[in-house]
């Protein structure tokens, strides 16, 4: 049996856990400078507040119901999700996390009819530890589970867990049967309205349909959640400690700017940031890409599109050697002709293992020595920023009113993470 657990509303629950005021309140959480509406509670939806609804779109009549804006806290929600992770280990050894909110949990070898009060259970218990309300699925299969996570988030009755035992129950194949084929996890929407013309309207429909002519007239990735759906499991658990092939830091400003000081220290910063993803994976980077970009909604000014790829001289996770490079990248693409941009980024690419590093014949390999001494003040830096709060040492000088920094007029506290944010209590 395998779950999804995914995490309700998610951000505008990690901005309720210490803001209890906000319980029951219309909370819409708004994009990267507050631009547009990209999560919305409960209360919102029924609202008829849409998802990406510009903020100056917002209706009057919504602030005069008690909508409140919050701006993007990602520091705060990465926080709370690897709590609520490290939470769910607590009741199964095997957890791939799928996003910042949702993992799949795997429960092999467990006793089938224990296997609801154990969910119900840990349901309690991620919500008594961290504060974050969560839906269960669990079923034989993960595009099964999706479903009765569907099933389990909308039905009050389930009490947030929902198990789907056997694929070919009675109760199960009324659910397939009440499920739109264009809802199932993996169909697209270029893939339901073939699937419409084929007479295949409902989940249940695409579970008794003949896999292999789904595969001749679709894709592979049709057939197995055909497959799927009918109780075969075709998508295995991942190793969660499989590397990625390349990481990407990259962020609208602020404000548009054409100075190059803004435009170095966001470099600087996406480089540390890249850095300290790589060691966290266990990780050497290759080469590393930086981009520049201007507003293209913005056809009146000047425009430039442009990025550079640079060889590191060794594979490293070394803060200092990576910014390092990707300021000599910058300094190459930068342009002295008044360019106003509004985004830039830093990409670390051809990733290898940290411990399968391959060594250079034509290039002595650094001394032992040295790479301890390297070792140990990044472990020191990602440990003070770690317990201090992200960006408590830099590489750099980083301004907090520069333009390139986000504009976050309505970012509520990091109160997990920012020993000078956390909650005070007052008595009286």
């Amino acid at each position: 049996m395998i779950a999804l657990v995914d995490c309700n509303n998610f951000y505008a629950s990690c901005e309720r856990v210490f803001r209890p005021k906000l319980h029951g309140v219309p909370v819409a959480v708004l994009s990267n400078n507050d631009g547009c509406v990209i999560a919305r509670s409960q209360e919102v939806k029924d609202l008829g507040i849409a998802m990406g609804t510009p903020m100056h779109h917002l209706p009057r009549e919504a602030f005069e119901r008690g909508l409140v804006l919050c701006s993007s806290n990602y520091e705060l929600y990465g926080d709370m999700s690897a709590r609520v992770m490290a939470t769910l280990r607590e009741f199964t050894p095997r957890v791939e996390p799928y996003s910042i909110d949702e993992s799949w949990l795997d429960f092999a070898g467990f006793d089938r009819t224990a296997l609801p009060a154990h969910c119900q259970e840990m349901h309690r218990i991620v919500y008594k530890w961290t504060g974050i309300p969560v839906s269960v699925g669990v079923a034989p299969t993960r595009t099964l589970a999706k479903l009765a996570n569907r099933h389990a988030k909308r039905h009050g009755a389930t009490r947030g867990v929902f198990v789907i035992e056997d694929a070919g129950s009675p109760d199960t194949l009324a659910l397939l049967e009440r499920t739109p084929v264009g809802e199932v996890w993996g169909i697209g929407g270029r893939v339901t309205p073939r699937l419409y013309e084929m007479g295949i309207r409902t989940a249940l429909d695409l579970a008794r349909a003949n896999p292999t002519w789904i595969r001749r007239r679709f894709s592979v990735v049709v057939e197995r959640t055909a497959r799927e759906l009918a109780g075969t499991r075709c998508i295995d658990m991942n190793d969660e400690h499989d590397s990625k092939k390349l990481i990407m830091t990259s962020r609208s400003f602020g404000q548009m700017t054409a100075e190059r000081r803004d435009v170095e220290e966001a470099v600087r910063a996406h480089a540390s940031r890249g850095a300290e993803k790589l060691r966290r994976q266990q990780s050497l980077a290759c080469s590393l890409r930086v981009t520049l970009k201007t507003n293209k909604h913005m056809p009146h000014l000047p425009q430039d599109h442009d990025s550079i790829t640079v060889a590191l001289p060794c594979p490293t996770d070394d803060t200092f050697e990576i910014v390092r490079t990707a300021q000599e990248g910058l300094r190459r693409l930068w342009k002295d002709r008044g360019i106003r941009y509004q985004k830039c980024g830093v990409q670390l690419m051809d990733l290898i293992d940290v411990t399968g590093q391959q060594l250079d014949v034509f290039q002595p390999p650094q001394p032992a020595a040295d790479r301890e001494r390297t070792d140990r003040l990044m472990s020191v830096l990602d440990q003070l920023n770690g317990q201090y709060g992200r960006g408590t040492v830099t590489v750099g000088v980083q301004r907090q009113a520069a333009a390139w920094q986000l504009r976050s007029n309505h970012r509520s506290n990091r109160w997990s993470t920012r020993w000078e944010e956390l909650p005070t209590v007052r008595l009286q």
